[in-house]
């Protein structure tokens, strides 16, 4: 199965208008980048009580069976969906429903749907944002009407569901939940927001209930690669070496399911931007490149692609500002999705290699050895590949021509992708 490129919007921030419509002009271009996806977050009305900035987290939500009016209507809404559509795409909505608005809708009606503190209070199990109060699973009324709630999105045309903080919802929830949806319409896409390892630690050691990424799987068809976060923000504020990351990311084949599939990102509305985090333009162009080989499938969070460097806010009116800093940014993207789609489908293993800040990766096939060399740190040298090839290959990512050696190449900036056929060498070791 080909790779999933999904593309986050928050409707607030992605225009001057910040609504529904919009947005719609804009997604003649999300579609040229190879998007298959747009994830809208939540576009449901936001509570009042607590709010945080001025207008409020979009994570704490009033009502699940409403749009938000500062987006337009449900009319715009269908309007927006039906763009997507026509445009070759598919539209997956944010589901928040670990938590809900201290004022949500059946707050009054159903106190019963909520968790209580020791104290007989409603409150939160764990985390402390003060705009929300935690539901209560144990209660099968709450989780009949969640589960309806997903029915009506489905029955309007929604393609799938991006749950937020999946881990804390127990997974016998989410397989109820999928059984009962796909009898809507089959072939709903479910991506889990999963929890760092750190704080499903955290929550479990406090006596609550938190799902691994591998139980997940019993529901999710995609779950966020948090379960090696740290290793990968600790690579950046010098607290672990590139090679504890790279070796986390390698070991996930052997933790999940045979065929799992793990989302892959620079950036995310969590997450600092990674034109921030990584400001030299060739070194972000290889992290990107090598994102985008692994096995999984891939975000792209809207602004990325011109280089923005700002992190919006969930709170305020914070457009995005598209003034392009980063000049061919969506034409790498476009090259990016295109190299992944007409790739073949074949085993990604990684390679050994004897310089630090490097990474390599195989991708094999019955007749092809494809090959990514990673230059994350921007070395200068020469590295041996496992491919004991001699002759001029071409780089996918710039169509020139490079030069092997007995598979000794010279680095280069630029991230360097190429194709061997295995015919024209007699074997292939990869360490």
């Amino acid at each position: 199965m080909s790779k999933i490129i999904i593309y986050e919007v928050f409707v607030r921030n992605h225009t001057r208008e910040g609504s529904f419509q919009a947005l719609i002009p804009d997604l003649n271009r999300i579609k040229g980048l190879g998007v298959d996806v747009v994830w809208l977050m939540p576009i449901h009305p936001i509570g009042k009580v607590n709010r945080k900035g001025t207008l409020g987290s979009p994570y704490s939500i009033a009502n699940y069976r409403e749009v938000n009016p500062e987006f337009g209507t449900l009319e715009d809404f269908q309007a927006l969906l039906q763009v997507i559509h026509q445009e070759g795409m598919i539209c997956m909505i944010d589901v928040v429903y670990n938590h809900t608005a201290h004022d949500a809708s059946f707050r009054e009606d159903h106190p019963e749907y909520y968790y209580q503190t020791p104290e007989g209070k409603v409150g939160n199990k764990i985390a402390d944002w003060s705009d929300i109060i935690d539901l209560d699973f144990q209660n099968l009324e709450l989780q009949e009407e969640l589960i309806d709630t997903l029915c009506y999105w489905r029955g309007l045309g929604v393609d799938g569901f991006r749950c937020d903080v999946a881990s804390l919802v127990p997974v016998s929830f989410w397989v109820k939940a999928k059984e009962r949806v796909e009898r809507i319409q089959a072939g709903t896409l479910w991506l889990a927001e999963t929890i760092h390892s750190h704080f499903l630690q955290e929550v479990r050691d406090r006596g609550f209930y938190a799902a691994s990424d591998a139980e997940l799987y019993q529901a999710f068809d995609i779950t966020y690669d948090y379960d090696i976060h740290d290793m990968y923000e600790g690579y950046f504020k010098g607290k672990n070496p590139l090679s504890a990351y790279l070796d986390a990311l390698n070991r996930q084949r052997a933790k999940y399911p045979m065929g799992a599939r793990k989302l892959h990102f620079l950036e995310n509305h969590d997450l600092p931007r990674a034109a921030d985090l990584l400001p030299d333009v060739n070194r972000r162009k290889n992290w990107l490149a090598f994102h985008w080989m692994l096995p999984g499938d891939l975000l792209i969070y809207a602004g990325e692609e011109r280089g923005a460097t700002r992190q919006p806010t969930l709170f305020d009116r914070d457009p995005i500002s598209w003034r392009s800093v980063w000049e061919e940014g969506e034409e790498w993207f476009a090259r990016l999705a295109f190299i992944e789609k007409d790739s073949s489908d074949g085993v990604i293993r990684f390679a050994s290699v004897d310089i630090e800040g490097v990474s390599v990766l195989i991708k094999e096939t019955k007749e092809t050895m494809e090959v990514g060399v990673f230059n994350l740190e921007q070395k200068v040298g020469e590295i041996t590949l496992p491919v004991p090839y001699s002759g001029q290959v071409e780089n996918l990512y710039t169509n020139q021509f490079i030069e092997l050696k007995d598979g000794k190449l010279t680095l280069q900036t630029d991230p360097i992708r190429f194709m061997v056929k295995k015919e024209l060498y007699n074997s292939i070791t990869v360490k």
